[in-house]
């Protein structure tokens, strides 16, 4: 986890977490058990949401299948809101910046919720119509919520319960995942499309109604003009993304190895069916239910892990040099997969896969929440972007790859520039780790202030 920096965590820590009602928040005796219950609440709430979305995964795509009788128009629909989610990113991330992050959310939640509402009482005839509307509210609403959620954390619990926060949210969203996908089939077999698309409808307005109900403050108080840090330097620290990545290599790099990770997270999405059916032609599922059950056990193990251990005994979380460490511990684990090895050792790969995946995760996040309150919302937009525009790029790219090679050598290859990437990292944190940090307090005349590298 990155340490605190002058200037930005230090500052939230004054002001005390993000629990509106009176000065500093509940910065008093007990105010942290009062913040981490709030923010549980949350947690809860954004895990309902997110089970109405990966129930609607499987369900919307048969549904649009059954409506259109038609391939292609599956296909469409998901490019529809994949393309929505790469624009609405930066778009999300100006948002998040200049307007009230909760009221944005709810508001997300919400206009989803009407979304799905209106598909189900649109008449048969408009609704192969209304699909892709849905794919752009979507796709733009779920960026958005995604967002200005990460960008709120920090301010909700404070600065040094962010990692515990964010194993708390990555953690309530692989159960969501698990549980969503798991019951789709049972939902939709035993009560209908309506069903499950009326389930999605319900869990947006969970979501919207617990955020209603909870006394949290998503949003840094803006400084007065004469106050420290007002002025001149909060324009400076408005800046946009770009140059608040070439103010900040480090950051510019784990955005490029997510992009990187996006392209190789494709591929073995789009090589997994492949690769199951050749294993077993009658059975083809089998292998693809083993992958994923023990990817997201050992995916929330370390979300819990990374949660329990961060803090404790002054202890900071997973920082630059573990995210590096494990995006290619994460990438390499991936290849093992598809590798023809014995079941056992592939299903190990990938319980190792999930586990380095969880710590990429909270290490992630955890780095870009260290940036200032102004700048996190466009770093966070900007992400969301990236990642989106690798992962799309890469189904294209895997897809096309898959009818000419062995799907070990597609996910090699696609994998493989992460790790490199990863390797191109190492050589930026050890650049920038000797570099002799400026004293506590110390203002740099840059006209962008960096985020500082926290390598370790």
């Amino acid at each position: 986890m990155p340490q605190h920096k002058p200037g930005t965590e230090a500052a939230q820590g004054r002001r005390g977490p993000g629990v509106a009602g009176g000065p500093g928040g509940t910065g008093g005796p007990g105010g942290t058990g009062e913040t981490l219950r709030h923010f549980r609440l949350l947690v809860v709430g954004n895990g309902v949401s997110a089970y109405g979305s990966y129930l609607n995964m499987v369900a919307l795509n048969v549904f649009i299948y059954e409506v259109t009788d038609s391939a292609l128009a599956a296909g469409l629909f998901m490019a529809v809101r994949l393309m929505t989610s790469v624009v609405s990113g930066f778009v999300s991330g100006r948002l998040v910046s200049a307007h009230d992050r909760k009221r944005l959310m709810v508001g997300a939640d919400l206009t989803q919720c009407l979304a799905m509402v209106a598909l189900l009482i649109a008449p048969e005839a408009g609704r192969a119509g209304l699909l892709y509307v849905l794919a752009v509210v979507t796709g733009f609403c779920s960026t958005l919520s995604g967002v200005a959620l990460r960008s709120s954390i920090p301010e909700i619990v404070g600065a040094d319960l962010r990692v515990r926060a964010n194993s708390l949210i990555a953690t309530g969203r692989s159960l969501a995942m698990i549980a969503g996908f798991a019951s789709a089939g049972v939902v939709v077999a035993q009560f209908g499309y309506v069903a499950a698309i009326s389930l999605d409808a319900a869990s947006f307005a969970v979501s919207a109604g617990v955020l209603l109900a909870l006394p949290i403050r998503t949003k840094a108080a803006a400084p007065e003009e004469g106050e420290p840090g007002g002025g001149k330097a909060a324009r400076r620290r408005q800046a946009g993304s770009l140059l608040l990545l070439r103010a900040a290599p480090v950051l510019a790099v784990m955005i490029a190895v997510r992009a990187a990770d996006g392209l190789g997270s494709s591929s073995h999405n789009v090589a997994l069916p492949v690769y199951s059916s050749a294993l077993d032609p009658s059975h083809p599922a089998t292998f693809v239910s083993q992958f994923w059950a023990t990817w997201a056990i050992g995916n929330i193990v370390m979300q819990q892990v990374c949660g329990r251990w961060a803090g404790r005994g002054g202890r900071q979380g997973p920082g630059e040099r573990a995210f590096a460490i494990g995006a290619c511990v994460m990438s390499a684990a991936f290849i093992v997969v598809f590798a023809g090895l014995p079941t056992g050792v592939a299903v190990a790969a990938a319980l190792v896969a999930g586990m380095a995946d969880g710590l990429t995760e909270i290490a992630y996040v955890s780095r870009l929440q260290a940036a200032p309150d102004e700048q996190r919302g466009r770093l966070f937009g900007l992400s969301a972007s990236v990642e989106n525009t690798g992962f799309g790029l890469g189904m294209l790219v895997s897809g096309a790859l898959l009818d000419h090679f062995r799907p070990v050598h597609v996910v090699g290859l696609l994998h493989g520039l992460a790790i490199v990437l990863c390797l191109a990292m190492f050589v930026v944190l050890v650049r920038y780790g000797r570099r002799e940090r400026p004293p506590a307090g110390a203002v740099r005349e840059r006209d962008v202030p960096p985020v500082e590298s926290e390598a370790r």
